[in-house]
């Protein structure tokens, strides 16, 4: 066997090797994606209640109690770009009242219903929201104004 060949069969290892390893890297990635919007779904009414708990006793804004959230059907799963977590977008419509003796009470705007895409996201295998509201901004509005933060997760097609 010639000396020249043990590089080129070594260089061809490893760039076979390179290959394999990026096509089970994507393949990952596709069931993790499909994972975190199965597990979504299931638990997505636990997950609303979470965000409106988590959203009222936040003290935002401040002069108003939450009232209500009427959510969307759809959802929005979007990749944070620096971390490549995986992030939820719901379109909510949101319903407040002033505080009594609060700085809001008497505003006629208090009353306005306010749209908001509400965040959720998947970490270590689990969904979690700490009540964070994108305001006046439905999910596909706030994923193209935050385009350098996330990067919206195509539905597959089956």
């Amino acid at each position: 066997m010639p000396v020249w060949l043990i590089p080129v069969a070594a260089l061809a290892a490893a760039l076979v090797g390179l290959f394999v390893w990026r096509k089970l890297r994507a393949f990952s990635s596709e069931v993790q994606v499909e994972r975190a919007r199965e597990m979504f779904r299931l638990q997505r009414e636990r997950l609303e209640a979470q965000f409106f708990q988590s959203a009222a006793t936040s003290g935002k804004p401040r002069g108003l109690r939450w009232k209500e959230c009427e959510w969307e059907d759809t959802v929005e799963f979007v990749r944070e770009r620096k971390s490549g977590h995986i992030a939820a977008l719901v379109g909510v419509t949101i319903a407040f009242e002033a505080i009594e003796g609060g700085d809001m009470e008497g505003v006629a705007a208090v009353g306005n219903l306010r749209n908001a895409s509400a965040v959720f996201f998947f970490q270590r295998g689990t969904w979690s929201t700490v009540g964070r509201a994108v305001f006046n901004m439905n999910p596909d509005e706030a994923i193209r104004h935050f385009a350098n933060q996330y990067e919206r997760i195509e539905q597959q097609a089956a």
